[in-house]
């Protein structure tokens, strides 16, 4: 059996389970909200609100991405519609998204076409020939706290509000949704007052902070892949340069299982309901790299550079190596 075979059961949606999976996390997505604010200004209850919130906003994204690609439900404008419906919540215009994620696939792992991938990553050779200001700024954009954070409320407070390819989207769809934030951060405002704003706006930086995090790790870990065509493979970018992340069930439940991403990116017309399941019934023999678990995702955000040579992502190099190569090739050229 092949992997394509495999998995063409999982591609199966359902209407039903669409509308469940869908339901549920608006319903735990209002409750943690109301209550949120509610229970303002005792701490100690609002902050298990805001995370149980901020994780509800990560699977809201999740489902949004699903309609993207038309996997959450069985019927197409039905996905549209959800799908427009998600972006206000997830502060993130649908048609923007679509273009932007479908863009991602259909250059995943090209390394000549970096621009499309959601975290930007440098080659070894091109970080020796950087000069002072690109190294600087690299290291500072991939200094985990700086992409972690900053990442975060750049990427969900203002880039989704002024994005790239707008025009190519069409820029009055991207208006309209901005208005329909306002609007809504507004209802809530009137609904639930200073604390429901506080509750809301926390609950929104702490999902970008997951967001990045899953983001950065789907695609940046050891043994991922990179190519330049005519050698580029896309099974190989698909599977071995996209993560299967088992950080737990919960974990699972509140991130809409995207962390099983390579499935996803294989055939991302498995919806978010069945990924899961697909990656633990996965035989042996189609596995083409083990789950990283959260000791080995961690140490991930210590590499930064993709070696051409070796095939694998590598941390800086050391100073002292980097002094003893330069004045090795001084000593060579003189």
């Amino acid at each position: 059996m092949t992997i394509r075979d495999y998995l063409r059961e999982y591609t199966r949606k359902s209407d039903g389970m669409g509308a469940l999976s869908y339901g549920a996390s608006f319903a735990v997505y209002i409750a943690a909200l109301g209550l949120g604010a509610w229970a303002w200004p005792a701490w100690w209850a609002v902050v298990p609100c805001v995370v149980i919130l901020a994780f509800a906003s990560v699977r809201l994204y999740v489902l949004q991405h699903d309609c993207g690609h038309y996997s959450l439900f069985a019927t197409r404008w039905l996905n549209d519609v959800a799908g427009h419906v998600l972006s206000v919540f997830s502060l993130t215009p649908y048609r923007v998204m679509q273009f932007n994620h479908n863009q991602h696939h259909a250059y995943l792992g090209n390394l000549e076409h970096r621009e499309t991938t959601e975290v930007y990553t440098m080659t070894l050779q091109e970080w020796r020939d950087a000069g002072i200001w690109t190294r600087t700024w690299y290291r500072i954009y991939r200094n985990p706290v700086v992409m972690l954070s900053l990442g975060g409320i750049y990427a969900y407070f203002i880039a989704y509000r002024w994005p790239v390819n707008t025009r190519r989207v069409g820029p009055w769809g991207v208006v309209a949704h901005n208005i329909a934030v306002a609007a809504y951060v507004a209802l809530v405002w009137a609904l639930l007052g200073v604390p429901g704003l506080v509750v809301l706006g926390a609950s929104a930086v702490l999902a970008g902070v997951i967001g990045v995090f899953l983001v950065y790790l789907q695609h940046n870990f050891e043994d991922t892949y990179w190519d330049r065509k005519p050698d580029l493979d896309f099974r190989r970018a698909t599977l071995e340069g996209s993560s299967s992340l088992d950080l737990g069930h919960w974990w699972d439940i509140g991130t809409g299982n995207i962390a099983y991403h390579d499935l996803h990116h294989y055939n991302p017309q498995i919806p978010s309901y069945n990924l899961r399941r697909a990656q633990k019934n996965l035989p042996d023999d189609l596995r083409v790299h083990d789950e990283i678990r959260w000791r080995e995702a961690l140490a991930s955000f210590r590499l930064k550079l993709w070696d051409e040579e070796t095939g694998k992502l590598v941390p800086f190099p050391r100073r002292a190596l980097a002094r003893g190569v330069a004045a090795r090739l001084g000593a060579e050229g003189g």
